[in-house]
């Protein structure tokens, strides 16, 4: 006689057995199709339906990290080397004999020369007209600081020709400045690349730095939410009521002074300081937003489960918190990088951000500012890269944004 009682539970466990089987069922297994893709294919998918000024910024950020990253290899001279004249204009050119002994007869050769490029010109203003580098005379540029002489082109370009051609035929070597000189003699062009790395370097590790600090505080104030919240709340606002560049002049006029009064000290000393002063004024912007995102999202019910569960307090915030807030925080941190990025640079005008010999932006601003009055736009090189990081930066942030917002176009 046949067992009856075992036929429904055999029964009803196939049934459950197809029911939790994914191959057989084929409406979930078809469905969603993005569900199914790989990272890969969906990120490939995002950067093909980014908008042209999301493209732009990227190429832009790319092109400044490959000069950053590259800079000793790009850059045509030293980051602090002195090889010219001061505020020599753009196209400029030296020649030299690097050490060198002249060959007999080169100053003659070169007097005649001279006397014969510019015989049409009074004696003091030829004379003007040039500088001496190991006596032998160079001309100045044509642009500006001519004494009211106008050059045409064609006497430009022969006096240019004539000069190469005698400085190769007696062994001197040519150093040429794209950009110019700035108040030292060093390079511009090869300032600018140097100041890449640096200036982007120190911001990018501060808006690291600040986004560790303030993050990590902000997750646990809203886990644990009670006093810890509100002493860490408190505080934050006492540092936010603080206007941020008046209270960063303040920090670094006594952390400078305090390093200057050292023996001997590093220059790495003042940079050092420069980052933990920015990461710690811009961790309480950071530490306010996280907290309001963490906030909606512990009381979502997986957070509760997993706390049902037993799960300590890293675990919620690794596995359930952050990945929720991923979005938010990553187009904060592009924000954040581009506040500290302009506030580094204002200090730096100021002179109590990055301190020389080390190129930056803000202070070659500074320091060749002075050509404005002779129309030279030497100045406006480092704020044009300024500018120019910034607005690619806030570019892509605007497409991050839109992205993580679930809007459609």
């Amino acid at each position: 006689m046949t067992d009856m009682t075992n036929e429904p539970q055999s029964t009803a466990n196939a049934a459950v057995a197809t029911m939790t089987n994914p191959t057989a069922m084929s409406a979930d297994a078809d469905a969603p199709k993005v569900a199914q893709e790989s990272a890969w294919v969906r990120t490939s998918r995002a950067f093909r339906s980014a908008p042209l000024t999301a493209w732009f910024g990227m190429i832009v950020i790319a092109a400044y990290v490959f000069v950053a990253l590259f800079a000793s290899v790009i850059a045509p001279y030293g980051e602090r080397n002195i090889i010219g004249e001061q505020f020599m204009a753009p196209g400029s050119t030296i020649y030299s004999l690097d050490g060198a002994a002249p060959k007999e007869g080169t100053a003659d050769r070169f007097s005649a020369m001279m006397k014969d490029m510019t015989s049409d010109l009074p004696e003091d203003v030829a004379e003007n007209l040039f500088y001496v580098v190991d006596d032998l005379k160079v001309p100045k540029s044509f642009s500006f600081l001519n004494d009211g002489v106008n050059f045409d082109a064609a006497h430009i370009d022969d006096v240019s020709d004539r000069l190469s051609s005698f400085a190769a035929d007696e062994g001197y070597s040519a150093s040429s400045f794209a950009l110019g000189t700035d108040n030292l003699g060093r390079d511009m062009l090869s300032r600018l690349i140097y100041a890449a790395r640096n200036t982007v370097g120190i911001a990018l590790l501060t808006t690291i730095i600040s986004f560790l600090l303030g993050g990590t505080l902000g997750m646990l104030a809203a886990t644990l939410s009670g006093w810890i919240d509100q002493i860490l709340s408190r505080v934050i606002d006492v540092l936010m009521s603080i206007p941020t560049l008046i209270f960063a002049l303040l920090a670094l006029t006594v952390a400078n002074t305090w390093i200057g009064s050292m023996e001997n000290p590093g220059p790495w000393l003042y940079t050092a300081a420069l980052i933990l002063i920015m990461a710690v004024l811009d961790s309480t912007r950071v530490f306010r937003l996280t907290r309001a995102v963490a906030m909606n999202i512990v009381v979502m019910d997986y957070v509760e489960a997993a706390r049902l569960r037993g799960e300590g307090l890293w675990y919620i915030i690794r596995k359930e918190i952050l990945p929720n807030a991923t979005a938010p925080l990553i187009a904060e941190f592009g924000l954040r990088f581009c506040f500290v990025f302009l506030t580094i640079s204002a200090l730096s005008f100021l002179g109590l951000g990055v301190q020389p010999p080390t190129a930056d932006w803000g202070s070659m601003v500074r320091d060749n500012a002075t050509l404005i009055s002779f129309g030279v736009a030497v100045p406006l090189y480092p704020a044009g890269a300024i500018a120019l990081l910034t607005v690619a930066v806030n570019f892509v942030v605007d497409w991050m944004l839109h992205r993580s917002s679930g809007l459609k176009d």
